[in-house]
């Protein structure tokens, strides 16, 4: 039963692969919203997130012959746009985080700065919208996401250290920008 729920689309990337144009559509249909989401948490601009979401479908496309079905291909296609968009901050030269011991906090360090206090959706959305790029990239890998913080070390290219404290760091400022609002 779960092989049917891992290869849901296959007879779409089977059309694909064969050159079909509809299914290609069909494909870029059923992903396109939350792909351009997973793009927007990461970049915070429309139009950078709708070029990430095109590069990515255009080089899944290109690569289709490369996805061996073993995962989704959604989550085979999030990947790429995670890929795309941590290139696009870096294209645009935005702050990076740098990779020595000076970002690293203790284990014991770690403190949940939210909890306890009621904020609308809205508003925390907005407030994640102005956290530094570094920031924003890896609280929204981290909570929307899904990945842990040695997967997340390895895409941005720092320490799993420097992306914890990258995290507690970034629920500070979130905390910060929402009790000044």
């Amino acid at each position: 039963m779960e092989a049917q729920a891992i290869h849901i689309h296959q007879e779409l990337i089977d059309r694909c692969r064969h050159g079909d144009q509809a299914a290609y559509y069909e494909l870029y249909k059923l992903y396109s919203r939350s792909m351009y989401n997973v793009s927007y948490r990461i970049v915070n601009d429309e139009v950078d997130a709708e070029d990430v979401l095109q590069e990515s479908f255009i080089s899944a496309f290109n690569s289709l012959h490369h996805y061996r079905g073993d995962s989704t291909f959604g989550a085979w296609l999030k990947r790429i746009v995670i890929n795309k968009a941590i290139n696009q901050l870096h294209k645009k030269k935005l702050e990076r985080i740098p990779d020595d011991d000076r970002w690293d906090v203790k284990e014991d360090e770690e403190v949940d700065a939210l909890e306890g206090y009621p904020f609308t959706v809205e508003k925390v959305k907005k407030a994640i919208e102005l956290l530094p790029d570094g920031y924003r990239s890896v609280l929204s890998m981290y909570l929307f996401e899904g990945y842990d913080h040695a997967e997340i070390g390895e895409v941005l290219g720092v320490s799993e250290s420097t992306s914890k404290s990258q995290f507690n760091r970034a629920k500070k400022k979130l905390k910060e920008i929402l009790e000044s609002n």
